[in-house]
């Protein structure tokens, strides 16, 4: 049941975007992402504008070269997610907010039980490969195809 505190929490009036990192989720995450290399140049890119980007396109689903302007470059933006997809930094942050979230809810970290339903059970015991159809059949080529192509052959080669 939704309570005055949480529809605080939730608000999202004076961001931005509705995907963008508020103050308190940026203090949450700043400590997970790993600093700039050694060497080299200094990091010219803000990171949260980089994460806020990231967020833009997986909250809305949009293409990469759709995102606003107003955000860091989509070459940037996507550098950074698969940076942080092969180094693990999505998966630590994913990691951390959860056992955060499940925490705050009055649960322990991780959860200690599931629930399967009599569906899955089944399609369990039955060997679930063998319950989905697959399709390994190559499409067969009309007849149509077959003549036209048959007969440009034919033209060609009689000249």
């Amino acid at each position: 049941m939704w309570k005055p505190e949480h529809r605080v929490a939730a608000d999202r009036r004076g961001l931005r975007y509705p995907s963008d990192l508020n103050e308190a989720e940026w203090s949450l995450v700043a400590s997970l992402i790993p600093p700039a290399r050694r060497g080299g140049r200094r990091r010219s890119v803000d990171v949260r504008e980089v994460l806020n980007a990231i967020f833009y396109v997986l909250a809305t689903g949009c293409q990469w070269k759709a995102l606003p302007k107003d955000l860091p470059p989509k070459s940037t933006a996507h550098f950074y997610f698969m940076l942080w997809d092969w180094d693990g930094t999505l998966d630590r942050i994913h990691d951390a907010l959860y056992v955060m979230a499940r925490e705050a809810a009055g649960r322990e970290a991780s959860p200690t039980s599931a629930i399967i339903d009599s569906q899955s059970a089944k399609a369990a015991q039955k060997g679930a490969s063998r319950s989905t159809r697959r399709v390994t059949m190559r499409a067969r080529k009309s007849p149509a195809a077959n003549a036209t192509s048959s007969s440009t052959r034919s033209a060609f080669c009689s000249a």
